[in-house]
């Protein structure tokens, strides 16, 4: 007869195990004492690693005298009883186990926990689903305003010293977001300026009116068009680049350490890039309206109109206040650009990934806000009759 008894004496625990092996080649374990979550911890490893190694086929759990089972007690019991660590996959048989421990071993079963666990919906439920949206929208408010507070009390900070304002700073940004996108704004405003010219011939040529091209160009390029194609611009551009600086320095914990220094990252990163894009975005949106316009003139050239009658009729229809109306909305628009661009970018989580998702967040949003803006002031103008 083999005999194996644990646990050693250099454990202290309240329960015993004694795997014996019969002569008739069966195996017998006797456990005693009390299966709490102690001395289960104790027992469970090295009973696995004695039946597992004895390959044992045959089993009988003695268990008369076991004084006390908890849950951590029913769980070696059942890890038993489902016979997974014998060698021919049999099952054990129980001897001398008290009635109220076959039924803590019955609560655990696996087919009977499978049988009445409730259901779990992928789905979350629409309450859920709008608290979360409400949540997100509340947290992403406070922190909108939470911003705009910083920008504008670094602002007047800045503005009240001169030498604090790093002009620096605010002509590299011009020269990134603005002198190297004349280009792209070249192209797409004589593009547009030549498309919106082609497709109105037709239509004005039904009623003999193509002349009025000319009025219809200058008041659309003037007060809408070109405003809005440069905010589009430069949100794909400006706005992306700032969220990606700046996401890049905090992933990179730069932002912190100018913290640390003493160095506010909104008053010394964010005011600046604020700054220029109030500054760029009108400058940007007259020269878009004077090259738009050139494009519609070649049009209305080619079809055989003189410049003085292009002229005379813009003149009459364009005033002062739709070119004030396309610079102030290129100055909302620059603000809310370079705005958004700096949040997203300050808002960057940790990750492989972050940046980018604050740069594609950042020109979402941009784009949005711009078409939000751009629909509110209109509003605001047809009331006004302006």
């Amino acid at each position: 007869m083999i005999s194996t008894k644990w646990p050693p004496a250099m454990h202290a625990t309240n329960a015993s195990c004694e795997l014996r092996q019969n002569s008739s080649g069966s195996w017998t374990l006797t456990l005693n004492g009390r299966l709490d979550a102690d001395s289960t911890a104790v027992l469970w490893k090295d009973l696995h690693t004695q039946l597992r190694h004895g390959k044992v086929s045959a089993l009988e759990v003695e268990a008369s005298g076991v004084e006390y089972c908890d849950g951590a007690g029913a769980s070696l019991l059942q890890f038993l009883s489902l016979g997974g660590v014998l060698a021919a996959e049999a099952k054990p048989t129980f001897h001398g186990l008290r009635p109220e421990f076959l039924k803590l071993i019955e609560r655990l079963s696996a087919e009977d926990y499978r049988k009445h666990r409730p259901a779990v919906s992928r789905r979350a439920p629409v309450l859920e689903h709008v608290g979360r949206s409400a949540v997100a929208l509340a947290q992403g408010t406070k922190a909108e305003l939470s911003f705009i507070g910083e920008v504008t009390a670094g602002l007047g900070r800045n503005m009240t010293r001169a030498k604090a304002m790093r002009w620096g700073e605010i002509g590299r940004v011009f020269e990134r977001a603005g002198v190297d996108a004349l280009p792209i704004i070249s192209l797409i405003s004589l593009l547009v300026g030549l498309i919106i010219a082609f497709e109105a011939a037709a239509p004005f040529a039904m009623f003999g009116a193509q002349i009025f091209i000319a009025n219809m160009l200058g008041i659309i390029m003037a007060r809408e068009m070109s405003a809005l194609m440069t905010a589009i611009i430069l949100a794909g551009r400006s706005s992306s680049a700032f969220a990606a600086e700046l996401g890049t320095m905090k992933v990179n914990e730069e932002l912190n350490a100018l913290t640390t220094m003493g160095l506010d990252p909104v008053r010394f990163l964010v005011v600046q890039r604020l700054v220029a894009g109030v500054l760029l975005a009108p400058l940007l949106t007259i020269y878009s309206i004077c090259v738009s316009i050139m494009g519609g003139v070649l049009v209305m050239v080619a079809m055989g109109f003189p410049l003085i009658t292009i002229y005379n009729q813009m003149a009459q229809s364009v005033h002062c206040a739709d070119l004030l109306i396309g610079v102030s909305k290129g100055v909302v628009f620059g603000a809310l650009i370079a705005g958004i661009g700096c949040l997203r970018g300050l808002q960057t989580k940790q990750g492989p990934s972050a940046v980018g998702e604050s740069t594609t967040r950042a020109v979402v949003a941009s784009i949005l806000l711009v078409i939000v803006a751009d629909a509110v002031i209109a509003v605001l103008l047809y009331f006004l009759r302006i």
